[in-house]
């Protein structure tokens, strides 16, 4: 089944305002890295993620309800929209988190997760039966060099767990986003957000139950964070993410992670007055170029 980037499984035109949210889905998502380094010193990672996972389920359901949201009627259903959960927010979410805790640079964890759009694009031929060109292709080699530029700092990388843990994560968002594109087109966004949060929440508590202490210092820093978590990231980004992946070709939406660790680098410069060095401004206008080759390119049908 090939896909064109602005059509939907049932060959649909696509809403004009699906056209302006990629560069908004970007700066968002660059955001959960800038709120995990605010929290992560008030809970531990499991902890952490528990309570942000279970926050948004709620906040979530009041939504639906209040709305009148279709609920799934099948098992199916249910069992579709918990899987894409454990997969984008239990595992992906809970190994980054966890590799970084336990001494994994964050660049050597962004450029293992930043594989995921040359995977994702590898993947979605015999998966989805979408095709990229040769100038595409080009433009995913381009990104992932610009990324390196931009997160690599000539650092160890940390424990082989760590890596171990940001390996899953890149499968998991991976596999993730082809499951949600295959299986969760049909489903109220609104209702199967519910089911999303609840099953990663009861993923990361069995795990905070097991090896954490469940001691959270709610400090003005910590509800910030969380806060901004929840709101903006669980509800509002991720929402977003799932309404790109229904109107596009996953391999374009996936080149859009490219850009997340340059924008993430600004904005460390901007709050925590970290360095940006010219290697990685270099590294962004790189990067850039490269997921415009793959986004503006159309694919061949």
């Amino acid at each position: 089944m090939n896909e064109t980037p602005d059509q939907s499984p049932n060959n649909q035109t696509a809403p004009v305002w699906v056209g302006v949210m990629p560069p908004v889905f970007v700066l968002l998502w660059s955001t959960g890295f800038i709120g995990a380094k605010w929290g992560l010193p008030y809970a531990e990672p499991f902890t952490f993620l528990t309570v942000r996972f279970a926050f948004a389920a709620l906040l979530f359901a009041i939504i639906a309800v209040a709305s009148g949201a279709k609920w799934p009627k099948t098992f199916q259903e249910y069992r579709d929209a918990a899987v894409v959960g454990i997969l984008l927010n239990g595992v992906y979410l809970t190994g980054v988190f966890w590799a970084i805790a336990h001494g994994t640079p964050a660049a050597v964890a962004a450029i293992v997760v930043g594989i995921q759009p040359l995977l994702t694009a590898a993947l979605a031929m015999p998966i989805l039966g979408e095709r990229l060109n040769t100038v595409q292709w080009g433009g995913l080699v381009m990104g992932f060099a610009g990324l390196l530029m931009v997160v690599w700092t000539g650092t160890e990388v940390g424990p082989v767990l760590g890596i171990l843990a940001t390996i899953a994560s890149l499968a998991a968002i991976t596999i993730g986003t082809f499951y949600q594109k295959r299986f969760g087109a049909g489903n109220d966004l609104r209702t199967a957000s519910v089911i999303q949060q609840a099953a990663a929440c009861g993923v990361v508590l069995v795990l905070s139950l097991l090896y954490e202490t469940q001691e959270i210092q709610w400090t003005g820093d910590f509800i910030f964070a969380l806060s901004w978590l929840v709101l903006v990231l669980s509800i509002g980004t991720f929402s977003l993410y799932y309404v790109l992946i229904r109107w596009g070709a996953v391999s374009k939406i996936s080149s859009l992670f490219y850009l997340v660790p340059p924008v993430v680098a600004i904005d460390a410069w901007l709050l925590f007055d970290e360095i940006l060095s010219l290697r990685q401004i270099a590294g962004m206008v790189l990067t850039a170029a490269g997921v415009a080759l793959v986004t503006r390119t159309r694919s061949p049908q």
